[in-house]
């Protein structure tokens, strides 16, 4: 998943001194059931969305225009499979069944993938950079709240592959050589914007532990109004992403 350089991550990733379970480490966080299934709903989302972009930039591959773009998405793939091997590592390492917390997402990640299949490169792209990078600042909001060995993960495996940039260039350069593209190319984003976050909000409401981490009631989780500035900060990240494309939003 990707967070590009030249667009402004939410406001969760400041600088601040964590408080409550943000300062503890695994050993003592998990020692709460449900802050436990939480991580376990968590890891297991994000391992199987790392091996969905996998799945995905493999067969993006094979639109590509040139040999370079090709080599290029191929080498982001493999990253994003690093990303989803870790996390499988570290479901395996907590005592999970890393299959057994994926399953839960499969089939409203896949849904979202066949509503929102590209029909050109262009398309592509252009999904897995507005796509992906909202999905990378829900996460990263998350992060904010987790424990210190959870948090750690949670961030590098959401560090960019060079997508984004990746993305930005090759769409630039095609609506410089024809503006027509550019209103076609943001219809799509914001089609995937609406996707993308219904999206989220469906798998947290179908689990649990997730919406109370959100909501409240596991230690240090969000209110009602946190999750509302959530979801205008990620949304605000979206329109500077659109500007960097080079498109309306």
């Amino acid at each position: 998943m990707e967070t590009p350089d030249n667009a402004t991550a939410p406001a969760a990733d400041a600088a601040e001194k964590p408080t409550g379970i943000a300062a503890q480490d695994w050993a003592a966080a998990s020692a709460d059931p449900q802050y436990r299934a939480a991580v376990v709903d968590l890891l297991g989302a994000l391992a199987y969305g790392e091996l969905a972009a996998f799945e995905r930039l493999a067969e993006d591959a094979k639109l590509a225009p040139t040999l370079a773009d090709k080599a290029e998405l191929a080498k982001m793939a493999s990253a994003e499979f690093h990303h989803f091997e870790r996390l499988r590592d570290r479901l395996a390492a907590i005592e999970t069944e890393p299959t057994e917390a994926m399953e839960p997402f499969a089939a409203a990640l896949d849904g979202f993938h066949r509503q929102t299949a590209p029909s050109d490169w262009l398309e592509g792209l252009v999904k897995a950079y507005v796509g992906d990078s909202i999905a990378s600042d829900f996460y990263r909001e998350v992060a904010a709240r987790l424990d210190s060995d959870t948090r750690g993960l949670v961030l590098a495996v959401l560090d960019d592959t060079g997508h984004g940039n990746f993305a930005v260039e090759k769409v630039r350069a095609a609506i410089d050589a024809d503006p027509r593209v550019g209103g076609r190319l943001a219809l799509w984003a914001r089609r995937l914007m609406g996707e993308a976050l219904s999206q989220a909000q469906r798998v947290v409401a179908e689990r649990d532990a997730l919406s109370t981490m959100l909501v409240g009631g596991v230690a240090d989780g969000f209110d009602l109004a946190a999750v509302g500035e959530m979801f205008t900060r990620i949304t605000k990240a979206h329109t500077k992403r659109m500007a960097a494309l080079g498109l309306a939003s």
